[in-house]
């Protein structure tokens, strides 16, 4: 318990620096430069994926997370730093299928208003989804602790799901969910209002395919924006239902009691590509569906395939018909001229 509120603290000290911030306002996001230079920086995040300019990188594995399904059963801190709902993970928790080994720290979210489907900070072909996970790792094979590889290139490692509104809740969100209102407000002290939450796992928060992801090298998308971190955004949202995006939206403040204010649209605007490179690991002409969109697709080439065979089906009876009203007409007129 305590090697994992170590790791909070280090990553609330290495994350968002000692300084006052804010989304919007004298502290917003225009101003993030002056008191974080690496704000201003040539390599920043988030960025819109245009899918037309990626480049297609055969040799870019499956990303392998180990542990994901398997959290331990030690409880897991869930906290409101003011900036956002934040979720402790064990480092038990690693990916493979990356340069180095990368061991998690915590997972994190960002949404929009009440009511906006437009919370995530990355868009793919300039569309936002409603909101955004981040799961973030540090280089464990090289560095000794998250702050210092937070300030080394590829020192971090973070996953990027959009999340988009479905029909059904998504039970593995609702592990985080259903605690929001147990850390409404933020407090003072680090690392905020607190929670305890029992582990499950944290693979069902990731979308069911993880081959097909695109993969950039950019920053942390708040101060102090280090530009340290090897991104991977999967090409497939997931989905969770239009209440569990309202609960997300509504539930917590940014603030100390009262007087409140809400903790909304808490992501970062669009950053220049510059010259940077955007990989995917997949062809665009593959399939890049949402789970439904999936269960959809499959649904109507079933509903084809069976009217195809039925249309195959009448027809090849017509003709069989009509071939036997052929054969009758024959006999018929043989039989007639055997008469004569």
């Amino acid at each position: 318990m305590f090697f994992t509120l170590l790791l909070q603290v280090i990553w609330i000290l290495a994350a968002f620096g000692d300084e006052h911030w804010t989304y919007e306002g004298p502290h917003g996001q225009d101003h993030w430069p002056a008191s974080f230079p690496e704000c201003g920086g040539s390599a920043q995040s988030p960025i819109n994926i245009q899918t037309s300019s990626v480049t297609f990188d055969s040799e870019l594995p499956a990303l392998q997370p180990h542990g994901y399904d398997q959290p331990g059963t030690k409880l897991l801190e869930l906290h409101n730093n003011g900036h956002t709902v934040q979720l402790s993970l064990p480092p038990t928790l690693y990916l493979e299928g990356l340069p180095q080994k990368y061991v998690a720290v915590q997972l994190h979210l960002h949404w929009g208003q009440k009511g906006s489907l437009m919370g995530s900070e990355h868009q793919i072909n300039s569309k936002a989804a409603a909101a955004e996970l981040h799961i973030v790792h540090y280089d464990s094979d090289s560095y000794d602790s998250l702050s210092e590889a937070a300030k080394s290139p590829q020192g971090l490692a973070v996953l990027g799901i959009l999340i988009e509104v479905g029909e059904t809740e998504n039970p593995a969100y609702e592990h985080i969910l259903s605690h929001l209102h147990e850390i409404r407000y933020k407090v003072r002290s680090p690392p905020g209002q607190m929670t305890s939450v029992p582990p499950f796992s944290v693979k069902e928060l990731l979308p069911p395919v993880l081959a097909q992801y695109f993969r950039y090298n950019g920053s942390l998308t708040t101060p102090p924006c280090y530009q340290s971190v090897l991104w991977t955004v999967f090409s497939q949202k997931v989905q969770i239902s239009k209440e569990q995006l309202e609960k997300l939206q509504e539930t917590l403040f940014s603030t100390e009691k009262e007087p409140s204010q809400s903790l909304v649209q808490n992501y970062r605007v669009l950053q220049p590509l510059n010259q940077r490179t955007v990989l995917a690991s997949f062809n665009q002409d593959e399939s890049s569906y949402t789970t439904g969109e999936m269960l959809s697709l499959g649904l109507g080439i079933l509903i084809g395939s069976v009217c195809l065979l039925l249309v195959v089906y009448f027809i090849t009876k017509k003709i069989q018909k009509k071939k036997s009203r052929n054969e009758k007409s024959v006999g018929f007129t043989s039989a007639h001229a055997t008469v004569e």
